[in-house]
């Protein structure tokens, strides 16, 4: 490690100064089979300045050198962002699956695709490419004649195995948009995504296993589909061999329909811009809203990052602990290794079943090269003791960090108790509308700095921009909102039948830049350190969850005149869910009330969006036209009662006082 001289904090980033710069370690040379994909930092400055000054060059030569066209394209780039308008690589034709799956199984049938390990030890198998061959053309046989057509959409339910994967690649075969529904979310959250999404055939499973438990996915699915009367098949992969209902004419079992159909299926033509899925985040209104990635372009974002970002060779083995109901699922655990041609380990579990170890055996059992996951598992890991990190991991290079910024210690602990200071660090910042990373090291290459995502990936062009006056902050130690100048080709390209809420959301906010809703500063050497939402949105565990989708969901119930969500720092999840709510006349907040609520938030959205706690107030802190000051609620909470500025502006200033107190009275009933 090499430390700068010591000096005061200074400027936007006093930690950019205590914390010091980390170099790529020796070891990681050592353990390398050839060397990193760029060489060194002066490369990375070359061509990042050529995919900022010449972005139709390099984009091209980018597109011609990772995908397999079917047809060449002719246009790189048309549009802009002020317009949002960008449309990539036009008159190409391709096929998602076949450049995933069929030029690798062409070369070498036998190659490791996908890595299952089980949630039970000793319960996985290992399926080559050839084997996804056949597999995933058998389902593209399935839904075909389920009616499924190219320009559809296929909702998928599924837990971590390799079936989701199958499932994924069957439906770009068939030139289908899948809408992947994480299987945590509750049926009231299924039903409204295939219902804005007009999905006619879902996959889901009998059951799910996670952490020892069960998860009922098809009783979910029924009872999500009760309102769902578009829905005309739901294929029902066997898991666990459950007794679970089928209704007739609609139900099958993945077994049964998939033997009757040949193990190759032609891969559907498909233009550069079609839709390859959807994904549905929180958004700030409370409506979920179904970013819409396309095909060539998010392929070439999922390729290239996991080439540069995690320095990905022949005959690694990556494991991404994301979920694939999560934009890091589809892109790390699915498309970039496929994409290389490489092995992806698909983790059913979680990880600390059965023990805080799980992680480290599956990493040492199946060498695996490189590993990314999010800071709430590894400060889960590190609090549960260095005492369960015992194995060797010899064949690890780069260690990842993803969902949100993680803290010095954490990152500190991964480089050394993990890592044992032999792999490098990156930690990656994205975003589901973003489609690959953004900003974030490059493995091998970047010296980095705990708790910065470091530097621009290729043709990202960053801007910190002042909040107030909407200009841009030049040169380096600025602080403010973080947008970006130029188009990608993995940004999303709209939200779903809601084109207008994409150019509100995304690019309206700052005429001519992509707004990404977080905070950000920019050190004394160019580095960006990400300061998180700066809109209504919690991040719990690196899943964004909107503020206004918690509040409706509390406001359903007969109790509730009002409510607020704002997310307050917890050790553990990196932000917790706490709910103020107003009680209607008649009613009491009491401990039945308060557990009441909490259930409805489960049910209406699912658990991971359960509040921590639940303070009753009389009234909301709002301004005269009715917005509710949620800045006003997250200073309290943090005990920041003297930092709340300017109240005299709010309709009633006295509810403020009122609340305070009520959150001390609550905090010491809880002690």
């Amino acid at each position: 490690m090499s430390e700068g001289g010591v000096q005061p904090p200074k400027g936007a980033v006093p930690e950019a100064h205590t914390v010091g710069t980390y170099q790529v370690p020796e070891a990681f040379y050592k353990k390398h089979p050839k060397k990193p994909h760029c060489n060194g930092m002066d490369q990375y400055k070359e061509m990042y300045k050529e995919s900022i000054t010449e972005p139709h060059k390099f984009w091209g030569k980018m597109a011609r050198e990772h995908i397999s066209w079917e047809r060449d394209f002719e246009t790189v780039h048309t549009g802009t962002l002020a317009n949002g308008d960008s449309a990539w690589f036009q008159e190409g034709k391709l096929n998602a699956s076949y450049n995933c799956i069929d030029r690798h199984a062409a070369k070498d049938p036998d190659r490791p695709a996908l890595i299952y390990e089980a949630d039970e030890q000793g319960e996985g198998r290992t399926i080559s490419y050839g084997e996804l061959l056949r597999e995933v053309s058998r389902l593209s046989w399935t839904l075909k004649q389920m009616g499924v057509q190219k320009g559809d959409t296929v909702a998928l339910y599924m837990p971590m195995i390799p079936e989701a994967v199958i499932a994924f690649m069957a439906c770009t075969r068939v030139g289908a948009m899948h809408s992947v529904v994480f299987a945590g979310f509750s049926a009231d959250s299924l039903r409204d995504r295939i219902i804005d999404a007009k999905t006619k055939v879902v996959i889901t499973t009998d059951e799910g296993k996670r952490g020892g438990k069960l998860i009922g996915t098809k009783k979910i699915v029924d009872d999500a589909l009760k309102q769902c009367p578009d829905i005309t098949h739901c294929l029902v992969y066997k898991r666990t061999g459950a007794d679970v209902p089928m209704q007739e004419g609609r139900d099958y079992w993945w077994s049964e329909e998939t033997e009757k159909w040949p193990a190759y299926y032609p891969p559907e033509s498909m233009s550069s811009e079609d839709p390859l899925f959807l994904l549905y985040t929180s958004g700030s209104t409370g409506k979920p809203k179904g970013v819409m990635h396309t095909t060539a372009g998010y392929l070439l974002g999922a390729a290239l990052t996991g080439k540069y970002v995690f320095d990905i060779h022949d005959g690694d083995r990556f494991f991404c602990g994301g979920d694939v109901g999560w934009i890091t699922g589809h892109t790390y655990v699915v498309y970039a290794p496929l994409m290389l041609g490489v092995t992806s380990v698909v983790f059913e579990g979680t990880p600390a079943y059965p023990d805080f170890g799980r992680y480290w055996d599956v990493c040492e059992k199946h060498k695996v090269t490189q590993f990314y996951v999010a800071p709430t598992a590894l400060r889960l890991l590190k609090r549960a003791g260095d005492h369960h990190v015992k194995q060797q991991m010899k064949d690890m290079r780069v260690l990842g960090s993803v969902g949100e910024p993680i803290a010095a210690e954490v990152w500190k602990w991964y480089h050394e108790i993990v890592g044992k200071e032999e792999a490098h660090i990156v930690d990656t910042y994205w975003q589901t509308e973003t489609g690959s990373h953004v900003i974030t090291p490059f493995g091998g290459v970047t010296p980095t700095k705990p708790g910065s995502a470091c530097l621009p990936f290729f043709g990202i062009e960053p801007a910190i921009i002042d909040p107030v006056s909407g200009e841009e902050l030049p040169g380096n130690d600025v602080e403010g909102v973080l947008a970006f100048k130029q188009p990608w080709p993995s940004m999303a390209r709209t939200v779903w039948g809601a084109h207008k809420r994409y150019m509100d959301t995304y690019l309206n906010v700052y005429k001519g830049y992509y707004f990404t809703g977080d905070g950000a500063a920019k050190d004394h050497e160019g580095y960006y350190w990400i300061r998180g939402r700066v809109d209504d949105v919690v991040n719990v565990s690196g899943h964004r969850l909107s503020t206004a989708e918690i509040e409706a969901a509390l406001i359903e119930h007969h109790a509730v005149g009002e409510a607020a969500v704002v997310g307050v720092q917890d050790e553990l999840t990196g932000q917790a869910v706490n709910a103020f709510v107003s009680i209607k006349d008649g009613n009491e907040l009491n401990d039945a009330l308060r557990k009441d609520l909490i259930v409805q938030v489960r049910k209406s959205i699912g658990p991971f969006a359960a509040p921590r706690a639940v303070y009753c107030v009389p009234d909301l802190p709002k301004t005269r036209s009715g917005k509710i000051m949620r800045r006003i609620l997250r200073k309290i909470l943090a005990g920041e009662e003297d930092q709340l500025g300017d109240t005299s502006t709010l309709s009633d200033p006295s509810v403020v006082d009122k609340i305070i107190e009520n959150v001390h009275q609550a905090k010491g009933d809880q002690k």
